[in-house]
């Protein structure tokens, strides 16, 4: 294991103060950059852990905020925030845009080389900031398969991966159909992967609060996601010294 650092960092958007993480590889030079964003909940320890897990592999790794330093536990506070942020694909690339400056400011990232992946309403950050046209060398979303405005995702100018559950009732089948053509339609270069048994959010560790009906966590199918994931990154986005 590499010794990394982290911080944190306070910066604005969607008229809040977010506060994300920061993590560092060892060294001193420009390493590749990643943007992490979460599940709807918001910033948690587990994608904390997520960018120092990057970190220790190589890449700068940045877990945005969602909600000004919050964390939704309750369903319904949730929806009520997650909600309208979803149905707002200014606001997503907003917020997704503040945290992508932060990162890229830093000294240690490449801003030439930058990936996105994100986790639920994260998972839609990143998409929204493909579909902006933003310079990005891949996008990774575990059960994010949001659907964006008529023709803007052919300003995604990246590979797309794309991970869901088979029995993930907020991203069933139609959902999954919808995404698909989508990418197809633009000539996006997307991958989808169907982890059988799984439900939504089943990378995410089991919490202590009440969940929406449908999410679970899949232990198996979470470090398979995870290596999905570090393995489109290393396709992607190499990191050299």
């Amino acid at each position: 294991m590499t010794t990394i650092t982290t911080r944190t960092v306070a910066y604005p958007a969607d008229n809040l103060t977010m506060i994300g993480h920061l993590a560092l590889p060892a060294g001193a030079g420009r390493r590749p950059a990643v943007l992490i964003g979460p599940e709807g909940v918001g910033l948690s320890d587990v994608e904390r852990r997520r960018a120092e897990a990057l970190a220790e592999l190589g890449y700068v790794a940045f877990a945005f905020d969602l909600h000004g330093g919050r964390y939704l536990g309750d369903p319904d506070d949730m929806l009520a925030r997650c909600m309208p942020l979803l149905a707002d694909p200014d606001r997503l690339r907003g917020i997704g845009h503040a945290a992508l400056d932060v990162l890229r400011a830093e000294p240690r990232a490449d801003p030439d080389r930058t990936a996105v992946v994100g986790y639920g309403t994260g998972g839609a950050v990143a998409l929204e900031l493909g579909r902006d046209g933003v310079d990005l060398r891949a996008i990774g979303t575990v059960n994010a398969l949001t659907t964006g405005r008529p023709g803007e995702a052919g300003r995604i100018r990246c590979p797309v991966w794309a991970g869901v559950g088979s029995e993930d009732p907020i991203m069933p089948p139609a959902q999954r159909d919808a995404f698909t053509a989508e990418m197809e339609a633009a000539g996006v270069d997307w991958r989808l992967v169907v982890y059988g048994g799984a439900l939504h959010a089943f990378h995410h560790p089991p919490v202590d609060h009440t969940v929406r009906p449908g999410v679970g966590y899949h232990a198996r199918h979470a470090q398979r996601a995870w290596r999905d994931v570090v393995a489109l990154l290393a396709e992607c986005l190499l990191v050299t010294d």
